[in-house]
């Protein structure tokens, strides 16, 4: 279905007056949506792990390994180590949250496909501790969180100063794991200022379903918000102070009033003593 054929009517606004927003045309709106690849697939050699424990896990990193666990799927929970140098090589070659491993245990025939499920890093100085993995099947649905990121300057943002609010930055999705996606973008630059883009608006990829609420708002354009400045106020203020002054000083003059009078008792009480 052609992406255009659900695009809707909406407000255009190409104007100001009174700095306010007037409506003088329409446009149509649509969003598009695109992947920028799907998520990597890489091979990591993995060996058994016997040894548990706090005090062997000290061990392997003064060895230079890293242990690790996998579990999912048939199978029961098994502790494996890699090497620190492979693990890091395989997270910073990484383009997404979504990494697909091919797992060559040693001693096993097959190798075993599994998603990064949580990569534990040290808090002090960043270097990965900890890897779990999660055993899935290549035709078995896989529900995953992909990042949602726009694409493009908003209209609404780029002539009448709009401000662009993203709602949703990742979305919860089912595929089957050869059609995960690395990251999902929308353009955003058709939307004005009063627009939105929903779930039910992006186009997904193939073999890609949502897994939350059509409804759900991914992307909108809010008008930007003008604060006055209190003029009035700040006048009121400036002439209550001279207020003030003027009160303090004639309650000053009205306490030295009384002086004169009193120096001219003085002289009085003189004459009749004597």
């Amino acid at each position: 279905m052609d992406l255009r054929s659900r695009c809707s009517a909406s407000p255009s606004f190409s104007g100001k007056a009174s700095n306010e927003f007037i409506t003088t045309s329409q446009y149509r709106r649509c969003s598009t949506s695109k992947t920028k690849e799907m998520a990597k697939q890489v091979k990591l050699k993995a060996e058994p792990r016997t040894n548990v424990g706090r005090s062997a896990v000290r061990k392997l990193r003064t060895r230079g390994l890293i242990p690790a666990v996998i579990y999912g799927g048939n199978d029961k929970p098994q502790a494996l180590q890699v090497t620190a140098r492979d693990i890091n090589a395989m997270m910073s070659q990484a383009s997404g949250e979504n990494v697909l491993v091919e797992l060559e245990i040693a001693g096993e025939g097959s190798s075993r496909t599994a998603l990064v499920q949580e990569v534990q890093h040290s808090p002090v100085a960043g270097d990965i501790r900890h890897v779990d993995f999660h055993a899935i099947s290549m035709d078995q649905m896989i529900q995953a969180e992909v990042p949602l990121e726009a694409t493009g300057t908003a209209v609404g943002v780029k002539t009448f100063g709009g401000l662009l609010e993203q709602s949703l930055r990742a979305l919860a999705i089912e595929c089957l794991p050869a059609n995960l996606p690395d990251r999902i973008t929308v353009d955003v630059s058709q939307l004005n200022i009063g627009d939105s883009i929903h779930v039910r608006d992006i186009q997904f990829p193939q073999g890609v379903t949502p897994k939350v609420q059509p409804d759900l708002t991914a992307f909108s354009v809010v008008a930007p918000v003008v604060e006055e400045e209190p003029v009035v106020a700040e006048a009121e203020a400036a002439a209550a102070g001279p207020e003030v002054i003027t009160e303090k000083k004639e309650e000053g003059e009205a306490a030295t009033a009384p002086a004169p009078a009193a120096k001219e008792k003085a002289p009085k009480e003189k004459e009749q003593k004597k």
